[in-house]
């Protein structure tokens, strides 16, 4: 049951730097290194999820 939880806290941790990758990346200046940043971080979590689900 913890597992299941911790995937879905991902998905929402996923879903939530999306957000904020849309956000930057609608800016009229974004900047590079932050939306590089927050891509590495959701790949990290995807990964994790992945991980986790098999």
């Amino acid at each position: 049951m913890a597992r299941l939880a911790r995937i879905e806290s991902l998905k929402h941790r996923h879903s939530y730097i999306d957000q904020k990758i849309a956000s930057e990346g609608g800016r009229p200046r974004p900047d590079e290194r932050v939306l590089m940043c927050l891509k590495l971080q959701k790949l990290r979590i995807k990964e994790e999820i992945e991980r986790l689900a098999s």
